[in-house]
């Protein structure tokens, strides 16, 4: 793509919707820190950001069947009866007909009142790009909405990168009314964005690019991991944004500073950093990750307390 063609992409003086994939945050002992979880909910909520739970930021890969429905109770309770929320379905590693085991996680969202977001599995890697789209069409029947998730290896290696095919085809189920999209790449997100504009304009480009999340200015919106650090900061950014204020640059790079750094080798350890973080801040009782996630070095709280003094904490 030209330079000029990615400039008369911008949208100024839009606001993008938003959403946080919270962090599970642990106890001293190792159990999940529900109060701090649920506060998190709540502030995350407040500041205008919805919520995605049991997505990679809340080690849905780590937690058993029984651990996210807990997470999804608690969120429930912590929004009440009538604020709406994104849940992952998580599928990998699960032996049965692959419908069956997502509706059985969808349905486990819908019923708390949930938007579930399909999680990729290793079985997709040898499927043909009709098989994905005839599965995903096949999922998202009994369902009001749905969304799609296709997430960088880097990140989980069940993940892909769907082809031009599989995206066009997607873009046709009227269920599935967006797709977070995670490679980490600017080219094949404004790719994504201009398939959108072509095929079916209502159809929400999520990004999940913490080393770009700029991206809000060419046309997407946001489910980032990123935005779990610090929400009411991205709200701000967002607000500054729609309003054409000049002070969305300054925040909007001071967070792009927490990305780099965040989100750097290993990739997966960004959950790490982000425990560290809050636990700076003062929100969660350790700034423990789970125990099966990549660990950041000691020092990773000096890094982290330099982020929070550029975005004004201390």
């Amino acid at each position: 793509m030209k330079i000029e063609d990615r400039l008369r992409m911008r949208t100024l003086g839009r606001k993008p919707e938003g959403m946080a994939a919270c962090l599970l945050p642990f106890e001293e002992d190792g159990s999940m820190a529900r109060d701090a979880f649920q506060a998190a909910i709540q502030r995350t909520e407040e500041v205008g950001l919805k919520c995605a739970v049991n997505m990679d930021t809340g080690y849905a890969n780590y937690l058993s069947n029984d651990e996210r429905v807990k997470v999804l109770e608690w969120t429930r309770e912590a929004l009440g009866a009538d604020r709406s929320f994104v849940a992952g379905v998580f599928v990998e590693g699960l032996e049965g007909d692959l419908v069956d085991l997502y509706r059985r996680g969808a349905d486990a969202i819908a019923e708390r009142g949930g938007t579930p977001i399909l999680f990729q599995t290793t079985r997709f890697h040898e499927w043909a790009s009709d098989e994905i789209v005839e599965l995903y069409t096949k999922v998202c029947e009994p369902y009001d909405s749905v969304l799609g998730f296709e997430l960088g290896q880097m990140f989980a290696p069940n993940g892909m990168i769907y082809s031009e095919e599989v995206i066009r085809g997607l873009m046709g189920i009227p269920a599935l009314k967006g797709i977070k999209h995670s490679s980490l790449s600017r080219d094949e997100e404004l790719k994504r964005l201009a398939l959108r504009d072509e095929v079916r304009p209502d159809f929400r480009i999520y990004t999940g690019n913490d080393l770009g999340i700029d991206m809000i200015e060419y046309g997407s919106d946001y489910l980032l991991g990123l935005a779990a650090f610090c929400p009411e900061k991205f709200a701000e950014r967002d607000r500054l944004w729609s309003v054409n204020d000049a002070a969305y640059f300054e925040l909007n790079d001071a967070l792009q500073y927490l990305g780099n750094l965040g989100f750097r080798e290993s990739v997966p350890a960004y959950k790490h950093s982000c425990a560290v973080f809050q636990n700076l801040l003062g929100r969660i009782p350790t700034s423990e990750p789970h125990k099966l996630c990549p660990r950041r070095p000691d020092w990773e709280v000096d890094i982290m307390k330099d982020c929070a003094k550029r975005l004004g904490y201390f």
